[in-house]
């Protein structure tokens, strides 16, 4: 069976990546005064921060923090671990516990622990820093590394792909006229009534998995990352193309996103195991879950945003008091890892589907489950309109379940690989009569039109610039 791992289907492209596991416990350091042209050289943000993130997270973060000591934020780095001993001593006559253990010649006090040294020009950055005071140039330094740090500037995608890459996310323009398809390291706008490539929006982590607009059309999120490695949500202009805001790094990618309807407060779920939500206006988190144990692969906001539904590999949904974050329910009942997930329009039901090739329907009070609908093969992430559901199949099929039946009422076949992705649009013709379409994208990088009255096709192409 294929492995999709760029949607948590599989684990080829998401595998788990340790980072080099260093260890700053005290992150000490003897060092020399640097001049002051070195010292102002030196930023917290671009220099100190990624050392810490890449070598030293791992064992010294708000999970592990081996000695009693953390380097997630600037704030905990400052802290004293068991030792009792300052990382950054208040005055140069004193010995600071900051890079001692790094520059130490005893395997066994050396940092990181069980590892290669810091590379000498790492080390100096670290002691140049310390020298100069050790000071913070961001402006919260109780955010996280990973937050603080300057926000990356991709390399531009190429001009012209080798192959196709698979279609992991798929939205339509707020008009309509336009659908925009994941890339890689970028976007790629299609007109809809040709097919024709309208333009290319780059700067964009190397693979894209969900894209949700904001209420006002303007302004479109983009959750990405290079799996295994980092994860991010990019705001973007949706008419300049311009990359606005950095919100809501991690150490793995981004695997869903979801606006609360008719507000900027953004639902963010990561391979990491953690839902946030971020209000897109103020950049403030509002809150942040962690009630998964593994990727959490979908989220979603009922229609009047009083509840927000996870679902995660953990083979677990979760639905949340979307004001308090209180777990208000927990669904047991899928065996499988769990790919997609929606909350009914009268906010006490949600359907969920996975790699039990399944539906399931259930009542959020008691987590019970009131209906099952096959589905063929693993579901994922799920559209809804109205009383009715689009699950995109591993089994090359996009499925339109009614939910006033709980049965399939179309099949849009035709795709040649697995369907990762769906995105639904309602339109009006010019005579004011109403029609809807949806399009679906594929492994295979193919995009198809469908109209949803008889699933007839009514174009298709290859996603490929």
């Amino acid at each position: 069976m294929k492995d999709l791992s760029f949607l948590g289907l599989a684990s080829r492209a998401i595998g788990c990546r340790r980072f080099a596991t260093g260890s700053l416990l005290g992150l000490a350091v003897l060092c020399a005064p640097a001049s002051g042209d070195d010292a102002a050289t030196v930023s917290f943000r671009s220099d100190i921060a990624p050392i810490l993130l890449e070598s030293c997270l791992a064992c010294h973060g708000p999970k592990k923090a081996e000695g009693g000591y953390r380097v997630d934020t600037y704030d905990e780095l400052l802290k004293a671990g068991d030792s009792g001993e300052l990382p950054i001593a208040a005055s140069l006559d004193h010995v600071s516990e900051l890079v001692r253990r790094i520059i130490s010649d005893d395997e066994s006090e050396r940092m990181p622990a069980e590892n290669d040294a810091l590379p000498p020009a790492q080390v100096q950055l670290i002691k140049t820093w310390v020298a100069a005071g050790g000071k913070f140039d961001g402006k919260d330094s109780g955010l996280s590394l990973s937050l603080v740090m300057p926000p990356v500037r991709y390399a531009d995608p190429p001009e012209v792909y080798s192959q196709a890459v698979p279609i992991t996310a798929t939205t339509f323009s707020p008009d309509g006229k336009q659908i925009v398809t994941s890339g890689y390291h970028e976007l790629a706008i299609w007109n809809t009534e040709d097919a024709t490539l309208v333009r290319r929006i780059q700067n964009i982590g190397q693979r894209v998995f969900a894209l949700a607009f904001s209420s006002d059309g303007q302004t479109l999120a983009v959750g990405c990352g290079q799996p295994g490695r980092s994860g991010e949500v990019r705001l973007v202009d949706f008419n300049s193309g311009d990359v606005k805001e950095v919100i809501a790094r991690t150490n793995d990618v981004v695997l869903d996103l979801a606006y609360r309807p008719g507000t900027n407060d953004l639902a963010i779920a990561s391979a990491d195991s953690t839902i946030r939500i971020i209000n897109t206006e103020t950049l403030k988190e509002i809150r942040a879950f962690a009630s998964h144990a593994d990727w959490v692969t979908a989220v979603a906001w009922s229609d009047d945003g009083t509840r927000l539904a996870s679902a995660s590999r953990d083979k677990s949904v979760k639905v949340y008091d979307g004001t308090t974050g209180d777990l208000l329910s927990s669904y047991l009942g899928h065996g499988a890892a769990v790919r997609g997930v929606s909350i009914l329009a009268d906010s006490k039901q949600v359907v969920s589907v996975g790699a039990d090739n399944k539906l399931h329907r259930w009542n959020i009070e008691g987590a019970k489950k009131v209906a099952e609908v096959g589905t063929g093969g693993e579901g994922s992430k799920i559209v809804r309109s109205g009383t009715n559901l689009w699950v995109p199949c591993s089994d090359k099929r996009l499925l339109q379940i009614d939910l006033t039946s709980n049965k399939i009422s179309q099949q849009y076949s035709g795709h040649s690989d697995w369907v990762l992705t769906a995105c639904f649009q309602p339109s009006t013709t010019t005579d004011g009569e109403e029609s809807h379409s949806i399009a679906s994208g594929s492994f295979d990088g193919e995009v198809r039109l469908w109209n949803i009255a008889d699933a007839a096709v009514i174009r298709q192409w290859v996603a490929k610039p």
